[in-house]
């Protein structure tokens, strides 16, 4: 963290001075598109659980276990350090040690997106820059929200500009509003799509409208929008998404590469199909039954779920019946 730390440091002088040299507004500000390519994030992003032990340490031998039996599956990448790999609740330390440990034994050729959204810009930047060091591909970096009435679109365009400046690897927005109380304004993103350093946006607020106009708004810049769920997958590839970041694809994550696969070649009877038999098992182990219910069905599946850590609450006897009964009900167990 210090190395990070002083890395920033060091860098905002320079950044300062390309600021103040710029005449009324920032120099990335461009109508045009990027000269260089950007990451390509079409494709399915499982958002990792971390597990833990039974005394609710982070389990290390475990996600390498779930980690080789996902390199099977045609993943673009995975993201760690996000809601469902319980964020909020893991030490500096232990985000930066679950960043390299997936590192080390991810392909090459899969991206890795790590969380690092922190509620001051600074603590993003340096949090940014440690993840970069620990073998991150993309940034995602989450809407501070703890002062939300006064995260206006203007105070967050300068949070992300300023992060987006300073991140030696590219940033991807994201918007959980059912989590943080606040949507990124459609507004502000279409600013800062135009950031040479931001690359795209997860959004997770299922508002197929606002995504529809995101990717319509962003069509002359190199900007991808991801879906947030998978319950509404499909949809968000009608309307022009790259790819998603689905909390269900740790449990389903060969069906949901087949429903990938099935948009983009445009076979949409049989998308839709697979579509409808992954909207109930995809609520129950997000809006339903959450973590506790993501990790509970990862094990039916072959994979360590293991308990969350503690304020979350596993699931009572009578939960579990219900959500083992949703996946039978669709097909899947």
């Amino acid at each position: 963290m210090a190395l990070g730390t002083r890395l920033a440091s060091s860098l905002r002088p320079t950044l300062a001075a390309l600021h103040w040299a710029a005449p009324r507004q920032c120099r990335w500000l461009s109508t045009h598109r990027r000269s260089e390519p950007l990451l390509d994030l079409r494709g399915i992003f499982p958002p990792l659980a971390t597990p833990f032990s039974p005394t609710q340490e982070v389990d290390y031998a475990q996600l390498e276990g779930n980690l080789r039996r996902y390199t099977s599956i045609p993943f673009r990448g995975l993201v760690v350090l996000g809601s469902n790999g319980e964020y909020p609740y893991l030490a500096p330390p232990e985000r930066l040690e679950v960043v390299s440990c997936v590192r080390r034994a991810l392909p090459r050729d899969r991206l890795l997106l790590a969380g690092s959204g922190c509620e001051s810009t600074q603590a993003t930047i340096e949090l940014t820059v440690s993840m970069a060091e620990a073998g991150a591909d993309v940034a995602l970096v989450v809407t501070p929200c703890y002062y939300r009435g006064a995260m206006t679109s203007a105070a967050l365009v300068h949070h992300y500009v300023e992060v987006g400046d300073a991140s030696p690897i590219p940033v991807v927005l994201y918007s959980v509003p059912a989590n943080t109380g606040l949507d990124l304004p459609v507004e502000a993103v279409i600013t800062l799509a135009q950031h040479p350093n931001i690359i795209g946006i997860k959004d997770s607020g299922g508002d197929i409208t606002r995504m529809g106009l995101m990717v319509h708004k962003t069509r002359q810049e190199d900007f991808q929008v991801l879906a947030g769920s998978a319950g509404f997958l499909l949809a968000s590839y009608a309307v022009g998404a790259s790819g998603g970041v689905c909390a269900l694809a740790n449990v389903l994550g060969a069906p949901l590469c087949q429903l990938d696969r099935l948009c983009r070649e445009g076979q949409w009877q049989e998308a839709r199909d697979l579509q409808h038999r992954l909207i109930e098992p995809n609520m129950a182990v997000t809006r339903r039954f959450g973590i506790p219910g993501l990790k509970k069905a990862m094990e039916w599946f072959g994979y360590y779920g293991g308990p969350c850590r503690a304020p979350l609450a596993p699931l009572s006897p009578a939960q579990v019946e219900e959500l083992r009964s949703t996946f039978s009900a669709n097909g899947w167990l």
